[in-house]
């Protein structure tokens, strides 16, 4: 006789219907997170920024990380690295063309548990170009707000080379090198609520 002869119809549904229940909704607080960058100046001191205006969703069961995803989109015009004049520097064509590409998008394609922390990869779409890149991360909670909500908290740092997107302005220094490194370091610190 098969199993799922011996087991009771509403036993069988429950078993089902739990097997397939989806992770908890997370939306993004901007008022509560950041999302920034740091860069080399000179190649010698470092220079960081943010972007002010992006919203985004965390499905997140730390039973189930199948289940687990983000997305995030950026845009790109809300940069600010605290110079109004680099900001717009950075804004046209030479670096984010934010005309032509106005948003920055994260999404996820997996989560993994590695000891105490989590790896998410997904596909960064940056400039018109989308790569593949991997974020560890640390995720807290989740915890109960005083306004009755569940909150859970994402940190995370990676590089990426910002050439393998199509950003590609710089100078050439006299004494060598260049005024721009390539490698971008992203900083996320992220708080979501239910």
């Amino acid at each position: 006789m098969k199993l799922f002869q011996l087991i009771p119809n509403t036993m069988l549904m429950i078993f089902l219907l739990s097997s397939v229940v989806s992770a908890a909704t997370y939306k993004i607080d901007p008022a509560h997170s950041s999302v920034g960058f740091a860069v080399k100046h000179l190649m010698i001191s470092t220079v960081k920024g943010s972007f002010s205006d992006y919203q985004g969703t965390i499905h997140f069961d730390p039973n189930n990380l199948d289940q687990s995803k983000a997305e995030i989109t950026i845009q790109a015009k809300s940069i600010n690295t605290g110079v109004p004049t680099r900001d717009t520097h950075l804004r046209n064509s030479d670096f984010f063309d934010v005309e032509k590409y106005p948003t920055i998008t994260f999404q996820s394609k997996s989560l993994q548990k590695q000891n105490d922390q989590y790896l998410i990869i997904g596909d960064l779409s940056l400039h018109g170009v989308t790569k593949e890149i991997q974020i560890p991360l640390t995720i807290q909670g989740p915890v109960a707000s005083p306004f009755g909500t569940q909150v859970i908290a994402l940190e995370g740092k990676t590089t990426i080379n910002r050439q393998d997107f199509g950003v590609a302005w710089n100078k050439n220094l006299d004494q060598g090198g260049v005024m721009v490194s390539d490698d971008v370091t992203i900083e996320i610190n992220v708080e979501a609520a239910q």
